[in-house]
């Protein structure tokens, strides 16, 4: 208890602003609300929950609203946020993750608030893991940051298992999403399945050991890309001048900004950009998801919008 109120309070030190969580009503965030509650008592801040209701399961607005009877448990004041999930190419997950996030900002826009996700090291795990899986570069192995703007993760440290505790110090009822188990989700297997023989092969220690590495990846990607962001342009010749992992980083920002879809964007992709630039024979266009192409036109790369057939 003591350590996640440490976590929480470090966390948000160096930002009075108000802090707003991002309750589920499951273990976590149930957890982070009980210890944000204790730290703004201390500091003197307001702090209150938000429970965003999908809409996506069976008597969702009953566990919202108990959530939000929870927090007013701890004095917290909650309320549930009801939004539409649109599913477009990106599949459910990152559907309902996108409005999720939509409504939590629109929420912290009121008075420009801290929002704090209740992730652990469990959930950082996975992430490595999956990145790892996809094999698209450092930036995918390193995981969520602690903070990004006003997104908080301060339980980044924390075990699920400590979250648990902390739950039943406050006697607190979590929810367990149907979904956390559903073998069709590949995060569900790699905390079920993959994640418990590695501890077993390896003799423990892994979830942390994977956490750790990303905070150490991240160190590196953030100054890359701080150096990317230096050297922008769309000019064949400064590109060819750059380092390749650079380039890569200001190639990636290029087509991103000229309207390639991120969530498809692979390192195969790039290679294809990075050869207009290093590998020049003649290539007429590199065809890109999100209905994007990009084509070497003298001495700059341009990125042209293709159009939707039909």
């Amino acid at each position: 208890m003591a350590r996640a109120r440490g976590l929480v309070r470090d966390a948000v030190a160096d930002d009075g602003r108000p802090l707003v969580v991002a309750l589920s009503g499951g273990v976590d965030s149930l957890a982070l609300t009980a210890v944000a509650a204790f730290v703004a008592r201390q500091q003197d801040r307001h702090v209150r929950a938000v429970v965003v209701d999908h809409g996506l399961q069976e008597g969702s607005a009953v566990i919202a609203a108990r959530a939000a009877e929870q927090a007013a448990g701890l004095e917290v004041p909650a309320r549930v946020v009801t939004v539409t999930v649109s599913e477009g190419r990106e599949g459910p997950e990152a559907a309902a993750r996108r409005a999720r996030y939509a409504a939590l900002a629109a929420d912290a826009d009121a008075d420009d608030a801290l929002v704090l996700l209740a992730h652990t090291t469990d959930d950082q795990a996975e992430t490595v893991l999956l990145g790892l899986g996809r094999g698209s570069g450092p930036r995918s192995i390193a995981g969520m940051p602690e903070r990004d703007g006003r997104w908080v993760r301060p339980f980044l440290r924390l075990r699920r298992m400590e979250t648990e505790a902390i739950c039943r110090a406050h006697g607190l009822t979590w929810w367990d999403d149907p979904h956390n188990t559903d073998a069709r989700f590949r995060r569900v297997r790699i905390r079920r399945e993959l994640l418990p023989l590695m501890e077993d092969v390896l003799g423990g220690g892994v979830a942390e050991a994977l956490a750790r590495t990303a905070e150490l990846v991240r160190a590196d990607v953030d100054l890359l890309d701080s150096l990317a962001d230096q050297a922008y342009t769309d000019e064949v010749e400064s590109l060819r001048a750059l380092p390749d992992a650079v380039r890569s980083r200001v190639l990636r920002r290029l087509v991103l900004d000229g309207g390639a879809a991120a969530g498809e964007l692979s390192a195969e992709h790039l290679a294809h950009v990075d050869a207009l630039v290093t590998d020049w024979r003649g290539q007429r266009r590199v065809e890109l998801p999100g209905h994007v192409s990009v084509v070497r036109s003298g001495n700059r790369l341009t990125c042209i919008r293709t159009p939707v057939a039909g």
